[in-house]
């Protein structure tokens, strides 16, 4: 039988945490009970998902949102009072990882992405960056950008927004899970053909017209679900543990 703190150290440091500047606090966000058998994860620690990995009988939940976001409101009260109040009545522990969990070079988001979508010759989409997030690679050959964009759709079973103002033949794709529409210019500056990431904003299209690139935003969730099973599966296989994925609709 394994321990929390065991599981939380292996991940911590398997993930590199301290090497991230992040949004909220990464690792063990909330202590459950001490032994671990069952591991569930999800995308997200919403009240829908806490009520289903509770039922499944979970000892820990890992997420890639999970709490105690900066500029959140500090008091307990509410949503949030209802779900840290259904995670410690069932002394089920939370492990959570955000920025760390997108970044893996192996079960991070992006790099899940790149297997299921078969980009190869990953690359960091901004070189400069201590710990980047994003990546550049290739395909193995050129593919037709309606192609693509259909590969998309069903590897990552979400229909996508696509800005359709690059080549017609690409094959250089730029990536990065989630709300990352700002990085599209990262994308231009190393010469992507296809820029790829979970949400668009008003200006993303006035960039990826004049600039020549496509732009595709598959999903936030979407584009999100892939890390957090892998990182479990790992877990699971590590520390021999069952593990179950739970998913939520989320059309964002």
């Amino acid at each position: 039988m394994s321990t929390l703190a065991e599981i939380n150290h292996y991940a911590d440091d398997y993930l590199s945490i301290a090497r991230f500047h992040d949004y909220c606090p990464n690792g063990l966000q909330v202590e459950g009970r001490q032994n671990v058998v069952k591991i569930a994860s999800a995308v997200t620690a919403s009240l829908a998902i806490i009520e289903k990995v509770v039922e499944w009988g979970a000892d820990c939940l890992i997420v890639h949102h999970g709490y105690f976001w900066k500029n959140e409101r500090a008091q307990v009260v509410g949503m949030k009072k209802r779900r840290l109040q259904a995670l410690l009545g069932a002394d089920v522990s939370l492990l959570a990882y955000h920025l760390p969990l997108d970044a893996h070079p192996i079960v991070g988001n992006n790099a899940q992405i790149a297997h299921r979508l078969g980009i190869s010759n990953l690359q960091p989409l901004q070189e400069t960056s201590k710990a980047p997030i994003g990546n550049v690679g290739m395909l193995d050959a050129p593919l037709d950008i309606k192609e693509f964009v259909d590969k998309c759709a069903h590897s990552l079973v979400h229909d996508p927004i696509h800005i359709d103002t690059g080549p017609r033949q690409v094959q250089r794709i730029a990536w990065c899970t989630g709300g990352a529409q700002h990085m599209i210019e990262d994308a231009v500056e190393r010469q992507a053909d296809v820029y790829l990431t979970g949400e668009i904003s008003e200006q993303t299209v006035h960039i990826a017209r004049e600039c020549n690139i496509h732009f595709i935003a598959a999903g936030h969730h979407a584009t999100e679900r892939y890390g957090v099973q892998a990182m479990a599966a790992h877990l699971a296989e590590k520390f021999s543990l069952e593990h179950q994925y739970f998913d939520e609709i989320n059309p964002a």
